[in-house]
C-alpha cells in the first residue's frame, strides 16, 4: 500500500546502465539522502512526502489517495518531519510505528494515532501519574491500564511508598518496541515492584479482589473502536470496585478543545459511579491534538479527598528511582493549576 500513486525514475545502476526504479512518493524526500535506501521500508501510510500526520493515507484500486481523519478530530492534523523511520509492523491489535523526527526526537504511533514524543512525554506521564498519587496520603497499591510504553511505572516509582505496581497492557508489541527505542520510558518496568499482566484489562478488572487499590491510573488508547468501552459506565463500575474506600482513579480524558461533549459524557457517568470527589483537569502537551489533554480524576465513598490541593506533595518525596531528577512539568503548583478551567468549559460541561 502506498500514500499516493508511485512514480517511476531514471536511475543508474552499478554497471551505469539507465534503469528505471519505482519509490514510493512518501519516500522521494529519503532519496536525496541516500540513494541506496530502502524506499519500500521507509514508506508507511501516515507518512506523506517525509511528513507524519495524524491522518491515516493509502490508496485505492485506482491509484487515488485516500485521507481517513480520527472521527475523535475530524478536519484537523498535527504534522512532524521524518527524518527516518526505525520501526513498523502490525501486531495483532494495531499498527506500530515509531520514527525519528526532526524536531521532538523518537515518536510512538499506533493505529495511525500518535502517542508520544521523547521531547514532550514527561508533562504527559507526570500529571496522570501525580495528580492521583500526589492527592492521597502514602499510596501503597497502584494499578495501570494501558500504558506499555512504561512511562506511567516510571513516574509510580517516584513514590517510595507504594509497595505494588500492577500493570495490565494489551499489546505485547508495545511493551517490546518500547523498551528497545524509548528506554527512558521503559525503565519503569525495572522497578521491582512492578507485576506486568499481559491482556485484556475488561478481563483483568472483573477478578480484582474487591478494594486491593489505593490508586488506578487508566493510560488507555483514544476511546474509538474496541477502546470504546474503557470509558463506559460497566468499567468505571469495575474500577470502583477495585478501589478502596477513599480510593483514586486518573483517566485520560481527551481535549477540552475538541472534546467537551465527551467530557460532559465521562463526567456524567463517573459522578453516577464513584460516590466521592469527581473532576477535570487537563495540561499541555505540544504533540496531542490542540495541544492538550484532559484528564478525570474520582475517588470512591469514604475519606475526602480533595484533588486541587496535594497533600502528599512531590517536593517532599524521596523517590526510590535514581537515574532521574526532579519531574520535569509536574509540581504543587502545576497540580493547583491544572483544576482551572476555562469559562467556555464550564459553560459547555455542566456538571463541572
Amino acid at each position: 500500500m502506498n500514500c499516493i500513486p508511485n512514480r517511476k525514475i531514471m536511475t543508474l545502476n552499478e554497471n551505469n546502465n539507465t534503469g528505471v526504479t519505482t519509490i514510493p512518493p512518501c519516500c522521494l524526500k529519503a532519496r536525496a539522502f541516500s540513494t541506496k535506501a530502502d524506499f519500500e521500508a521507509r514508506c508507511h501510510p501516515t507518512v506523506d512526502s517525509g511528513w507524519f500526520s495524524g491522518n491515516q493515507t493509502s490508496s485505492d484500486k485506482d491509484g487515488k489517495t485516500m485521507y481517513f481523519n480520527s472521527p475523535l478530530w475530524p478536519g484537523e492534523a498535527h504534522s512532524l518531519e521524518v527524518k527516518e523511520i526505525l520501526f513498523k509492523e502490525k501486531s495483532k491489535y494495531q499498527d506500530v510505528l515509531v520514527f525519528e523526527s526532526s524536531t521532538y526526537g523518537k515518536v510512538l504511533v499506533l493505529d495511525g494515532i500518535l502517542q508520544l514524543t521523547e521531547r514532550d512525554e514527561f508533562a504527559y506521564q507526570e500529571m496522570i501519574t501525580h495528580l492521583p498519587l500526589c492527592s492521597i496520603k502514602s499510596p501503597k497499591n497502584v494499578l495501570v491500564v494501558g500504558g506499555g510504553d512504561g512511562g506511567v511505572l516510571r513516574e509510580v516509582a517516584r513514590h517510595n511508598s507504594v509497595q505494588l505496581i500492577d500493570i495490565c497492557e494489551i499489546d505485547q508489541m508495545v511493551i517490546d518496541v518500547s523498551k528497545k527505542f524509548f528506554p527512558d520510558l521503559a525503565i519503569g518496568f525495572e522497578d521491582p515492584r512492578v507485576h506486568l499482566h499481559v491482556g485484556d484489562a475488561l478481563e483483568f478488572i472483573k477478578y480484582v479482589p474487591k478494594g486491593k487499590y489505593d490508586a488506578i491510573i487508566v493510560d488507555s488508547s483514544d476511546p474509538v473502536g474496541p477502546a470504546t468501552e474503557l470509558v463506559e459506565k460497566p468499567f468505571f463500575e469495575m474500577l470502583a470496585s477495585a478501589l478502596r474506600p477513599g480510593g483514586v482513579l486518573c483517566n485520560m480524558a481527551e481535549s477540552m478543545w475538541l472534546h467537551t461533549h465527551l467530557i460532559q459524557d465521562m463526567i456524567s457517568t463517573c459522578r453516577e459511579v464513584f460516590k466521592g470527589s469527581v473532576h477535570y483537569a487537563w495540561a499541555s502537551v505540544p504533540t496531542y491534538p490542540s495541544g492538550v489533554i484532559g484528564f478525570i480524576l474520582c475517588s470512591t465513598e469514604g475519606p475526602f479527598v480533595d484533588f486541587k490541593n496535594p497533600v502528599n506533595p512531590i517536593e517532599k518525596l524521596k523517590g526510590t528511582i535514581h537515574h532521574d531528577g526532579e519531574p520535569r512539568f509536574y509540581n504543587s503548583q502545576i497540580h493547583r493549576a491544572a483544576f482551572a478551567l476555562p469559562s467556555f468549559v464550564r459553560k459547555q460541561v455542566s456538571s463541572l
